[in-house]
């Protein structure tokens, strides 16, 4: 996804043990103010988005973290301009988190999360975190893994299909090929990709992209979200 002229925001989905998750609401004289968001900010010029988030979560809530998984990118048009959201779990961090910005804070359950007035922007990463680190089962009530052009929409699930390449992951994000089935919710690849290729395709699409590979922090740190251990 190219940002283009959109507003490069970090944000991260930031967990507690018992699996919650924190929201931040907007404070009065901000766009859309006292809704709920993620918490995170505006990238800076030439910050790397991991480097840029950690500052981020810092100064707003005062904690230190470790080792965040991409997630997913949203763009966004608000009245005020379009907005690109690069999204992070962040699951390790060090402190408690304050709203050091005045910001009323609050944990919330997944089922929570459904029923909160977040942003727009926002809702597509709610249904995405429900996607898990390790991908071990083909079908769950939350989604559902196919190949391409079989799977369908019908039942509301997110649609994940299986790659075996970076070019064909690329055509599954974009939906090319498969009216019916539309743009893959994410990829799931089936073999190991070299790690250039793989790092290429992470940035290409903005779904997220279960990886062959050696380990959680590897796939991370090539922009994957999680690893594919199915058998398939």
């Amino acid at each position: 996804m190219k940002a283009g002229s959109a507003i490069h925001v970090v944000a991260g989905a930031v967990t507690d043990a018992a699996g919650r998750v924190l929201i931040a609401q907007r404070p009065p004289g901000k766009h859309l103010a006292g809704s709920w968001e993620f918490p995170g900010g505006k990238l800076e010029p030439g910050e790397a988005r991991a480097v840029g988030l950690a500052r981020e979560l810092r100064e707003e809530l005062g904690i230190t973290i470790a080792e965040p998984r991409p997630l997913i990118r949203v763009q966004h048009a608000y009245p005020f301009g379009e907005v690109l959201i690069d999204m992070w779990v962040v699951t390790r961090y060090d402190g408690e988190p304050q709203g050091l910005d005045g910001q009323a804070l609050r944990w919330c359950s997944q089922d929570e999360l459904a029923e909160v007035d977040l942003l727009p922007a926002d809702k597509p990463i709610v249904r995405a975190l429900r996607l898990p680190e390790r991908l071990r089962e083909a079908s769950t009530h939350y989604y559902v893994v196919s190949e391409p052009g079989g799977s369908s929409r019908l039942d509301g699930r997110l649609s994940g299909v299986l790659c075996s390449s970076a070019e064909e992951g690329v055509a599954a994000a974009r939906g090319e090929g498969n009216r019916s089935q539309g743009p893959g919710d994410f990829l799931v690849m089936r073999c190991t990709l070299p790690e250039v290729e793989l790092a290429a395709l992470c940035t290409a699409v903005s779904v997220p992209v279960y990886a062959r590979g050696e380990g959680l922090e590897w796939a991370w740190a090539l922009g994957a979200s999680g690893l594919n251990e199915m058998s398939v």
